[in-house]
């Protein structure tokens, strides 16, 4: 591959994440009214939509890592730092679609702690793409030497295992009562 279908990758199927990202937050911000509203017919209806957009995120995650680590070292990394970005620390933390999804989820985690038993299938579904997403990324970083070595943002640890905090975090929130756990995620038991 050139270096230019090497930085399309990456860039086209990032590009794709967040667009994901944004149709989450749009089905989130749906499903809360609906859930307030009553309506739990359409709140699942929203976190069917979330939950497909949730798996759609981690296979664009993956996709985007779709070339090898010493290209990622050479070609993909050093775009990412000065003087190509402005910041030492460059992450995807940063950016709007991330802080407003990580806000809508700790709103939410309340509602998620107390869905009527109808809705719990779908949001064992939910969490199950959540989990896949967190996977995907952190495959992803490891590929690329991210268990040897920190991230852009956070040098002092590794970055998997960053990423690893950052899950278990994000999981929290999103499935507060533990009801989702290991096995398959379609069919809990």
């Amino acid at each position: 591959m050139t270096k230019v279908e090497i930085q399309r990758i990456w860039e086209v199927f990032h590009w794709s994440f967040f667009v994901y990202i944004q149709g989450l937050i749009i089905c989130l911000n749906r499903f809360e009214i609906d859930i307030a509203a009553g309506n739990f017919q359409q709140a699942q209806v929203e976190l069917e939509t979330a939950t497909d957009l949730m798996f759609a995120s981690g296979a664009a995650m993956e996709l985007a890592g779709n070339f090898g680590r010493q290209d990622y070292e050479n070609l993909i990394r050093p775009e990412m730092m000065p003087p190509n970005v402005r910041s030492e620390n460059f992450s995807g933390l940063m950016s709007w679609d991330h802080a407003l999804l990580i806000k809508i989820w700790k709103r939410l985690s309340p509602v998620f702690e107390t869905l009527p038993a109808s809705l719990h299938p779908q949001h064992a579904r939910f969490v199950a793409a959540y989990v896949s997403l967190s996977n995907s990324h952190t495959a992803v970083c490891k590929k690329f030497g991210g268990d040897q070595k920190g991230s852009l943002r956070c040098n002092k640890s590794s970055a998997v295992s960053r990423l690893e905090k950052f899950g278990d975090n994000r999981l929290k929130l999103i499935n507060p009562n533990h009801l989702v756990t290991d096995g398959c995620p379609f069919y809990p038991s």
